[in-house]
């Protein structure tokens, strides 16, 4: 796929520009992962035309072998971490934390700024903290971060979104959470917003419950939504479904496989879902939904 066919999309009011298609780095943090493959993959998203990557303290080596690996890109991609945690010899949720970790971050990703940095799905009374809101502020206004967001969902999505202190949020949508659909995107007020768990950890792959997999919430409500096969693809649905939503300026999809991110940007690249297609599914969430919160 060609650069050009991939579009690229405003984040919100920050002046940053993203693909609508991210790279989820979670995976390429396993120690056991071949440096070479991680390297394959930078290299088929930046030919795709992606222009973002979101990662994590959390994910194993991942934010230092991106530090190892950006350089060659000459710039293509913007960086989107997370923080709040992680920090040796600093309590989690803090303002010295939040400080410490910018830090830490800077010099893992071998960066001079964090393009995106996450509050990483904290509840919400550390949200409430004016101390880690300040420490957010500070570090955008001393240029070591270009937009301050948080990553999250249910009452502290909200109270984020509500608080005017975020350029940006971070929360699952795909087909089986659609209830911020309309509550938060419709109500970004110049946030940028980045989809997480587009694929819904890919629930069709099973025939049975997998009890105790990541996804098995998602596969009981795949089920009660009982909607005939799509006419292509479960991927291709739920990419699409996520990618396309108004207000969403790029999806994230985690994965170390590079043929099958490939697969991912080509189906993204067929565009908005048929009207007939979308409705339908936005329908069955309507009517089985009530009461299904989002998942983290």
């Amino acid at each position: 796929m060609s650069a050009m066919n991939l579009p690229q999309r405003e984040y919100g009011r920050s002046g940053l520009s993203v693909s609508v298609v991210g790279l989820g780095a979670g995976q390429i943090g396993d120690p056991a992962l071949d440096e070479a493959r991680v390297r394959r993959l930078l290299e088929v998203a930046a030919e795709a035309g992606v222009t973002l990557i979101d990662t994590a303290p959390s994910y194993g080596l991942s934010e230092v072998r991106l530090g190892r690996l950006m350089g060659d890109f000459r710039g293509q991609f913007a960086v989107s971490t997370k923080l709040g945690y992680g920090v040796p010899g600093i309590e989690d949720w803090t303002g010295p934390c939040i400080a410490a970790g910018i830090e830490q971050a800077l010099c893992r990703l071998q960066v001079e700024r964090l393009d995106i940095a996450h509050l990483h799905s904290c509840p919400l009374h550390v949200l409430q903290r004016d101390d880690i809101l300040r420490a957010l502020e500070d570090g955008r206004r001393a240029g070591k971060v270009r937009a301050i967001a948080y990553s999250g969902e249910n009452e502290a999505l909200a109270f984020a979104r509500a608080s005017g202190r975020f350029d940006g949020l971070m929360a699952s949508l795909n087909l089986f959470d659609q209830r911020l659909i309309e509550s938060t995107l419709s109500q970004l007020n110049g946030m940028g917003f980045i989809a997480k768990r587009p694929l819904a950890n890919a629930p069709w792959r099973f025939d049975s419950l997998p009890q105790g997999d990541y996804c098995e919430t998602y596969w009981r409500r795949w089920r009660t939504m009982n909607l005939p096969d799509p006419g292509m693809p479960w991927g291709e649905l739920a990419s699409r479904f996520a990618a396309w939503q108004t207000g969403v300026a790029s999806a994230v999809f985690g994965t170390a496989n590079a043929e099958h991110f490939k697969q991912i940007v080509d189906w993204v690249a067929r565009g908005p879902l048929p009207a007939e297609l979308l409705e339908c599914w936005r329908t069955a969430f309507r009517q089985h939904g009530d009461g299904w919160t989002g998942q983290i």
